[in-house]
């Protein structure tokens, strides 16, 4: 059944979103944690909004980690998890392939044991080896992944056998900046085979759908910090995301978003899951939020007591939600896109904290 339409703008809540909603669909770096470093209040925030009875999904494009792995990734980071908590790319992709294959078929892993552990949970069997004439080769990221196990799969493939990738991501965050992803690597293999593989993961809407399936929830919110992977998902499933700026996607990318990526509630971290949100209303050209004021005037963002935004800015948080609110206003008057003669001129936007 196709989901219902989300409305194009920001949602306003008066109660906190952990009891507005049953159910939160967690991404994991970028929201929970930042690689090996700690997010600020996102423990005492996930913690607080499974104290009032909010079922808390972790849904994660890394494929590499088994769901123990998870767990205690977690709670290192003093966040409270349980096994079943959590929902990877790999176990997406596992359960998609039930839908194509029958059970106990043979797969060929081109990944880790993250891929490993969610093909056995799913009844499948496994090989190395292209010479056993796999029904499936299923690809997800890991460090271990070479020239030699992604040439196997290629074989496999080759021979018949269905591609099947955990995720499509580009690349992969590291301390160093941007790695390799496994959207990169499914994309060499398929260049090679020239067969597009069947795909898991964020931003398809079915790893929220099957989350969703297995947390019991059914009036759920989505967590997410990427805007192209996270929030187009939850978008796609008609669920209401709630963007975090301690990933990826800057405020200037929210307020430049297109309409599938937009977010329905803004904050700067994991706090905005325990809080209300206030609810964006017009005023003529002007869109306010609580205390604050922003429109477009002239293809500038205009905050009102501060004048057009030319350079640089620190905004309030409530400021941050009026100038997404004016800017997605315009464009959706304009066709919806930030682009082209009358793109939008959007500086650099710090959101305090």
């Amino acid at each position: 059944m196709t989901p219902a339409p989300l409305p194009p703008g920001l949602l306003g809540s008066q109660a906190p979103l952990s009891t507005a909603y049953d159910g939160a669909l967690l991404d994991l770096d970028g929201v929970c944690f930042a690689g090996e470093a700690r997010v600020p209040h996102a423990a005492d925030s996930v913690n607080a909004a499974r104290e009032t009875g909010m079922r808390l999904s972790f849904v994660t494009n890394n494929a590499s980690r088994a769901p123990r792995t998870v767990v205690d990734k977690l709670r290192a980071n003093d966040i409270q998890a349980e096994p079943g908590e959590v929902f990877s790319a790999a176990m997406d992709a596992a359960v998609m392939l039930t839908e194509h294959l029958a059970p106990g078929s043979l797969c060929l892993v081109v990944g880790g044991d993250g891929v490993r552990q969610a093909l056995l949970a799913e009844g499948f069997t496994l090989t190395d080896t292209a010479a056993d004439h796999p029904a499936a080769v299923v690809q997800g990221w890991d460090p271990a992944v070479d020239w030699a196990m992604l040439s196997e799969g290629l074989y496999a493939i080759t021979a018949g056998a269905l591609h099947v990738a955990t995720n499509l991501d580009a690349t992969l965050p590291t301390e160093r900046g941007f790695a390799l992803g496994n959207g990169s690597l499914v994309a060499a293999v398929a260049h090679a085979s020239g067969k597009e593989p069947l795909a898991g993961g964020k931003p398809f809407p079915g790893i929220y759908e099957r989350a969703l399936a297995r947390s019991g929830a059914t009036r759920p919110i989505a967590v997410g910090d990427r805007l192209n992977t996270d929030h187009v998902g939850a978008r796609a499933a008609g669920i209401p995301g709630l963007h975090v700026l301690t990933g990826v996607s800057t405020a200037r990318d929210v307020i430049l978003a297109d309409p599938a990526e937009r977010p329905a509630f803004l904050h700067t971290d994991l706090r905005g899951l325990i809080e209300a949100h206030p609810e964006p209303t017009s005023d003529g050209d002007w869109w306010r939020v609580g205390q604050e004021g922003a429109r477009v005037s002239d293809g500038r963002l205009e905050l009102a007591g501060t004048g057009p935004l030319e350079q640089r800015a620190t905004v309030t948080l409530d400021a941050y939600r009026a100038l997404a609110t004016a800017a997605w206003a315009s464009a959706d008057a304009t066709g919806g896109r930030q682009e082209g003669p009358l793109a939008l001129s959007v500086p650099e936007i710090v959101v305090a904290a």
